[in-house]
Parts: C-alpha cells; sequence; structure tokens
C-alpha cells in the first residue's frame, strides 16, 4: 500500500512533533560556517596542498623561480595523485609545454596561471545549469552506488527547487537498503515535501505512482531516488534499467533528467561508475559529493577529459545549502586558493 507523507499531514501527534522539529535548532552541520566559495575552497585544500599553489601555507612546485623539464614532470606525477587520470594530466601537461616554449613562460608564478587556465578551458564544457522549464512535472531520476550521497542530495535538491518557487514532489524507489524510505521521509518533512513510498515492493512501481501523485497534484518537479549499486551488480542494474523504463510508461517524455551521484572520495572509480551507469540508463548529469577537505578533486578534469557528462551540482559538506551549481571558474580560483 501506498502511503503519502507530508509535514503538515498527519494526527495530533504527528502535528506536535513537527513542531517540536520545527523549533528545534538545526544541526550544527546545517550552519554554514562561511560563503559557499570558502567551504569550495575549503573543501579543495587537500588538492591545492598537493599542487603546493602559491597562497598556499604549503610551499611546493610553483614556488620555484625556474620552469624546467624536472619541474614539469613533478607536476604530471602530481595531477596523477590528485586523481586528474592519465589522459586529463597528458592534455594538462602537453598544454603547459607548449605555453612554455610560445609564451617562454619563466616562473612557477606564470606556470600556475597557464595551469589554471588549462584547466579551465577543460572544465568549462562540464558547466550546464539544469534548466527544469519545458516539462510539468520534470522527472529527475537519480541514482548511484550506496554511500555517495544520493538520498541527502535529492533532500538538498528539494529545497534548491523550492527555493526557485517550485514544488516538489519524492518518490522513495529505494526499497533495497535498510532505511533509505525513512532517510528521504525525514528530508520530506524538514523541506515541507510529499514523499511517496511504500513498505516494501517493487522501485518501478513507486515511481510509477508519484509520477501519476504529480499530475494529478500539478507537481512542478518530480525527484526519484533509486537504489543504490555497484555497477557489476548486474542484476541489480538491470532493476534499475526497469525503473527508467517504467519511468517512460508513466510520462512517455520522461525522465527529463538522470542524475548519477558520485563521490569525490573514490577518484579513478568514478569513471568505472559513470561509464557502467551511462551503458545502463543514459546519464544526462552528474552531481559530485564530498568536496568536504579529503577528497581529490582532480577527478572533475579526468571526467572532462575521457566521459564529459554535464556537471549539473557539487557538494562541499552536509549542510542544506552545501550543493550548488558547478562552475568552472570558481572551481578553479577555489583549487588555486584565489579570490573569486
Amino acid at each position: 500500500m501506498f502511503s503519502f507523507f507530508k509535514k503538515s499531514g498527519g494526527d495530533e501527534a504527528a502535528q506536535k512533533n513537527a513542531q517540536q522539529n520545527a523549533q528545534a535548532p538545526e544541526p550544527a552541520s546545517e550552519a554554514p560556517a562561511s560563503s559557499w566559495f570558502g567551504r569550495l575552497k575549503a573543501g579543495l585544500s587537500r588538492t591545492r596542498q598537493q599542487l603546493g599553489a602559491l597562497g598556499d601555507p604549503i610551499s611546493g612546485l610553483f614556488s620555484r623561480r625556474k620552469i624546467d623539464e624536472e619541474l614539469l614532470e613533478e607536476l604530471e606525477t602530481t595531477l596523477l595523485m590528485a586523481d586528474c587520470g592519465v589522459e586529463a594530466t597528458t592534455a594538462l601537461l602537453t598544454e603547459l609545454r607548449r605555453r612554455w616554449k610560445t609564451d617562454k613562460l619563466e616562473s612557477g608564478e606564470q606556470l600556475q596561471e597557464a595551469l589554471a587556465e588549462a584547466l579551465h578551458n577543460l572544465l568549462a564544457p562540464l558547466q550546464a545549469p539544469l534548466v527544469v522549464s519545458g516539462h510539468k512535472p520534470f522527472i529527475i531520476m537519480l541514482a548511484g552506488v550506496n554511500g555517495a550521497g544520493k538520498t541527502t542530495s535529492i533532500g538538498k535538491l528539494a529545497r534548491h527547487f523550492q527555493s526557485q518557487g517550485k514544488s516538489v514532489l519524492l518518490a522513495a524507489g529505494d526499497t533495497f537498503r535498510a532505511a533509505a524510505r525513512e532517510q528521504l521521509m525525514e528530508w520530506g518533512r524538514r523541506n515541507d515535501v510529499t514523499v511517496i513510498a511504500q513498505e516494501s515492493g517493487d522501485p518501478a512501481a513507486v515511481a510509477f505512482d508519484a509520477i501519476a501523485a504529480a499530475k494529478a497534484r500539478s507537481i512542478d518537479i518530480v525527484l526519484i531516488d533509486t537504489a543504490g549499486r555497484l555497477p557489476t551488480q548486474l542484476n541489480l542494474m538491470e532493476e534499475i534499467a526497469k525503473v527508467r523504463r517504467v519511468i517512460q510508461k508513466a510520462e512517455p517524455s520522461g525522465p527529463h533528467e538522470v542524475l548519477l551521484v558520485l563521490d569525490a572520495n573514490i577518484g579513478q572509480n568514478a569513471l568505472a561508475q559513470l561509464k557502467a551507469f551511462d551503458a545502463a540508463i543514459g546519464v544526462t548529469g552528474l552531481v559530485i559529493t564530498k568536496l568536504d577537505g579529503t577528497a581529490k578533486g582532480g577527478v572533475i578534469a579526468a571526467i572532462a577529459r575521457t566521459h564529459p557528462k554535464p556537471l549539473r551540482y557539487i557538494g562541499v559538506g552536509e549542510g542544506i545549502e552545501d550543493l550548488q551549481a558547478f562552475e568552472a571558474r570558481e572551481f578553479v580560483h577555489a583549487l588555486f586558493g584565489q579570490a573569486n
């Protein structure tokens, strides 16, 4: 049996709990310690330290006065360690060598500026904000392995779209992971958003029912959670492909966006996940999470070079505002510790 959960609905006890939740202070992680750019800059500190970027407290490659082949080879190793991948690293070093010769670069500062420009040019094609006009409801299907931050990202996206004046409905299609439904329901309560869920059963049926409910209620955005799975679990990958087919039956034009959520901490494994999910469900956009100080931001360069997909959003923490649209220039500035 399908249930409809909404923060403003329910019996007297539920209303009392909702009031208590509304009056209770937000968790510490919800409070932004600084601006978005400041949090992004802090989140990329590990990669910046590896590069030894100018302005960073750790003296590194760019502090040298002279550019030579030894320096470029060390930079190549550093980029590989930052998860840029072989192809992206090779492309960046080829461009730097060209600039070194043609522009007669001499100092580490000039080399850093050339690298920042080359990296921006590599990442710029990924900058493509998600446009949710043209369909009502606009159906967004989200996929990703367990632990990538998929369900949390759905809650943040719900708040993001609400801030744009959109009505949102959530579908708890992750019937595989324990507590996934309850986690999404909590996000629904916090955002005052309806959640369509089943106690157990077919996730495709949850998606179908959610779309029907959204049409009946004239909802703008439907966010459909799916069970996390590894690309090697072929039976589960087929299940998520089935969810996509059922969405198309419920709304022939949908899904209008298929977002893959990737954990920035997994490095080059993100590429393997992207390729596998893209083959199964046709990924149209990415969400990269956990750029929170431990991740290596270079994986975005690897994606841009080998399997480019629009990078719709990046996340730097657990706070509700810690998921924002990706901007290539802003990302590069944060990576090198520059002012935005």
